[in-house]
Formats: C-alpha cells, structure tokens, sequence
C-alpha cells in the first residue's frame, strides 16, 4: 500500500490517492470526517480552524460503501480559496504575482531553504506545500486505515504527554477505553486534570506574548500481533518507519518508542522486559519498556511511541531574518498561526502510526479482499499463540 498527496494551503483542496487497499473494506465517510474534526480542535488553534470546516469527498475506489480494490481518490476542498484565487491561480496575473511576491523567509519555517533548493524568487511557492495544512490529508488517509485495522483488531489512540513546563502524570496502565474517552474530552488531549489546567494557562499566558509553545504527544496501537515488521533488512523495520512517520510531521524534531531516552540513564535489568508464558496467553512481556518493539518487529505488547513537537515558528512576536532581493534585515512577517497546535498534532501523529501499522500489516498478510485478510491475520494469532 502506499499513498501520495497533492495541494497547497490556499489552493483549491488538498487531493490523495490510496493505492493497494484490499477490495470489500467497509468504508466509512463519517469515520474520515470525524478524524478530521478532531484534527480541528484543541486549545490554542488560531483563526483558521474558524474558516476551513473539512469533509472528505470520495472519487474514486469506494462502491456502495465498500472498496473496489482500485485506487481511492480523497479531496478535502480549502474554504478559504475563494479569497486566494487570483494569488494562488495556475494562470500568471503579473500584477498580482509581482504585488503578492513573498520575498522574507521566517525563521523556523522552510521558506528559505525551499528557495534556495528550487530557485523561487517568491517564498510563497516554498510555504504554501510545506504548510501544516497539509496535514489534513494524512489524517485522512490516517483514517482509512484505522478502518482496516480495526476490523483485524487493532486500535489507535493518542494523549498529549507535554505542553511547555506542563507535564501529565504517567499512567501506563490505563485501559485504551479509557485513554479515548478523557483524551476526547480535554481540550488539550490530555489524561491529566490537573496538568491540563496548566496547559491552558501556558497556552494562554504564550498567546498573551505573542509567543507559542510546543509539547510530547504519545500514541498507543493496541492489538498488534507479533511479528510486523522484520528484522533482515534495515527499511523493513517498523519501528524505524513509525519514526520516520513521526518525525515527518510538519514541527515535529524527535520520537522516542516505548522507555525511549531514559534507557540511556538506566542498567540493562532495568531496561529490557523479561519474557513470560501463559496456556491462555501464549508468550509475552512482564513490562512494556520496549514500547511493543524488539528488533524492528512488534512483540504483541501495546505499540507506544512518543513525538516532540518544537513550538509553531509563525509568531505574533517575530524573530529577525533577511529579505532575499535586498538582503535588508527585518522582523519576520507573519501569517495566520496558532499558539499551540500540539493537541492537533496529536492526532496527526495518531493517523500517521496508524498508516504504518496497517501497511506493515498488509505485507505480513497481503490480500486482494478483506475478508482473506482477517482470515490471514485469526489464522496467524491462533497458530503464534500455540508456537
């Protein structure tokens, strides 16, 4: 399986085309749509989750509420294009590609390197597809994939960890049931009453100063059978896909699976998890400090993988940088920013994880139709449970 997508932050819509899906996937609209409205949310969004309310339109691949086995074709139109016609048209509008020119790269965004690398002269051709906007359409394909991986059992959900200073109390043990609904119901997706209060208070103390702020999100896959993933090749890893996945996320600068860094500070017995065996159970973990991972392979435990997003650049207090044509020094210019979209990158990260695992999972039981796969994967858990 795999996917591409297409579309910039003020053109007409963001387009993805799904290729590899097994035919006979019950497909949902709603289930799309809905992941998309949590991408929406969260405390510390700025105006334009105001403007753009997303709904995915389906063109191609879905028949009666179930995939065909062809490409899935996914638009989600931008609202706001209406007011970028003329800016963002395919036709050249000299005037207004001359009065429009973006000609100051802000700092911490990937204006001036993409002008440097293409050779635009209008930083506006670099920051319209690096955009976070793009974001939308892999949650979208985030989403899909859930559908399937929830029929082979397979659940996702995600937390915010961190939010400046803000930290939540750890709570490893927590049923997913749970996770999903007090995530649902924060308006910073996090577990934490207390932490979360803090949160809000740093959201808007930041906002106060024209500044932004970042955090730790981490997403938790449950129902995972052992064994995705593999170990003879470098790329096959899963573990190491997920975290390019992460990490590829507009802001995000590091990933850490399960314990993560703190191995670093910890003896090897307190590091690895011991392995343990059950009649009813088959084998498993006593604890969890791989973070479901053992060489690049998951060992049926909870996948647990954590994302650091830096604080959103764009700033209402801007930093210093140099206009490209006349090399003048200035204060970076801005557009409409949030000041703090870590809660709505949580679920980015979420449906990103998501993509990965159901990817991994079709490699491991590859199938024209859904029902071999579920067949494939009952089949496989019943015979690794009696290994």
């Amino acid at each position: 399986m795999r996917y591409l997508t297409a579309g910039e932050s003020h053109g007409p819509q963001l387009t993805v085309i799904i290729e590899g899906l097994p035919s006979q996937l019950p497909f949902s609209r709603e289930k799309v749509d809905e992941q998309l409205a949590r991408r929406q949310k969260g405390y510390g969004r700025g105006r334009r989750m105001q403007i753009e309310s997303d709904r995915v339109q389906v063109l191609s691949g879905v028949r009666f509420g179930k995939t065909t086995g062809a490409p899935v074709t996914l638009v989600i139109e931008n609202k706001d294009w209406t007011h970028w016609k003329k800016v963002m048209g395919t036709d050249p509008i000299p005037e207004y590609a001359e009065k429009r020119r973006v000609s100051r790269p802000r700092p911490g965004h990937a204006d001036l390197n993409g002008a440097l690398k293409y050779g635009h002269r209008d930083i506006r051709d670099v920051l319209e597809r690096s955009s976070a906007r793009e974001t939308a359409a892999r949650v979208a394909v985030g989403a899909v994939a859930r559908q399937m991986l929830e029929l082979c059992g397979i659940r996702v959900a995600g937390h915010v960890v961190r939010i400046g200073t803000a930290e939540a109390e750890a709570t490893p043990d927590l049923p997913l049931e749970e996770i999903l609904r007090r995530a649902e119901d924060s308006p910073v997706r996090c577990l934490d009453p207390q932490a979360e209060k803090e949160m809000m208070r740093l959201i808007d103390e930041a906002k106060k100063e024209g500044d932004s702020l970042g955090g730790i999100v981490e997403v938790i896959v449950e129902g995972a059978p052992a064994g995705l993933g593999s170990h003879v090749h470098w790329d096959r890893k899963l573990d190491a896909r997920i975290a390019r996945a992460v990490v590829s996320i507009q802001a995000f600068k590091g990933v850490e699976i399960g314990i993560g860094f703190e191995a670093a500070r910890r003896k090897g017995s307190q590091v690895h998890d011991e392995i343990l065996w059950a009649e009813d159970r088959g084998f498993y973990r006593a604890t969890n400090r791989a973070g479901g991972f053992e060489g690049g392979m998951t060992t049926g435990e909870r996948i647990v993988v954590r994302g650091v997003m830096k604080p959103i650049p764009t700033l209402y207090k801007p930093l210093r940088s140099v206009d490209i044509e006349t090399k003048e020094p200035f204060a970076a210019s801005i557009e409409r920013s949030d000041s703090c979209a870590v809660p709505a990158a949580c679920v980015v990260a979420e449906n990103v994880v998501a993509w990965e695992v159901a990817q991994a999972l079709m490699e491991k039981f590859p199938a024209d139709t859904m029902t071999e796969m579920v067949e494939q994967v009952e089949q496989y858990r019943r015979r690794i449970a009696r290994f």
